[in-house]
């Protein structure tokens, strides 16, 4: 079975390879000759999610996954949430920037309470029908949605050199370390990717 992942984050492709550990054949947007930025438009991490998969199945006919991923602040009222990518003003996945704009909001703030949620949304043909209608008519295609949360604390400033977009800053409860100090090996397993992932993947393999 293959699958496109609608990404060309070679540290997301990475993660999701690994948690999925061989269970189907994973390519990204590059694989596949795609190389636009996908317009995430939704306001939600679910509607991102499910406008990223649909464009590669409209325009490629091929079963797709997406991911939208967002950490979420309590005493910001849930930000940077569904802008976490691109937060900080005039930028566009820039870590470093996302995560300064972030601390300084909380410079005097003692509330650190935070979660991570990913949402994934995956589309496949429904091979009860002969052709790919890209229009909203659900018997052409399957949407199923996955999720999954991590709740944790926003440290006070970054600790650790792995991961990748706020990992430096979030401690995950339960642990003393941010996701960057815990390393590739522990994020997978208790992540909110991971979670989610581990949904997908046993989807994935009760329906081959």
């Amino acid at each position: 079975m293959k699958i496109v992942f609608a990404t060309n984050n070679n540290h997301k492709l990475r993660e999701i390879k690994t948690i999925l550990n061989g269970c189907c054949e994973i390519v990204s947007l590059k694989d596949i000759g795609c190389n636009i930025d996908i317009p995430e438009t939704g306001t939600t991490l679910q509607e991102n999610a499910l406008q990223k998969a649909f464009y590669v199945f409209e325009h490629y006919g091929l079963d797709c996954f997406a991911d939208d991923t967002g950490l979420e602040v309590k005493s910001l009222n849930g930000e940077p949430g569904v802008h976490s990518a691109r937060y900080a003003d005039n930028t566009d996945h820039d870590s470093e920037a996302n995560m300064q704009k972030l601390l300084k909001k909380l410079v005097n703030n003692n509330n650190r309470e935070a979660r991570f949620r990913t949402v994934i949304a995956l589309i496949q043909k429904n091979h009860q029908t002969d052709k790919i209608h890209t229009k909203n008519q659900h018997l052409q295609f399957i949407t199923t949605l996955f999720e999954g949360e991590v709740k944790g604390t926003i440290d006070w400033e970054k600790h650790g050199n792995e991961g990748f977009g706020y990992d430096p800053i979030f401690i995950p409860e339960g642990y003393e370390k941010s996701f960057a100090e815990l390393g590739e090996d522990i994020k997978n397993k208790i992540s909110h990717r991971a979670l989610a992932v581990a949904e997908l993947a046993d989807y994935l393999k009760n329906t081959k």
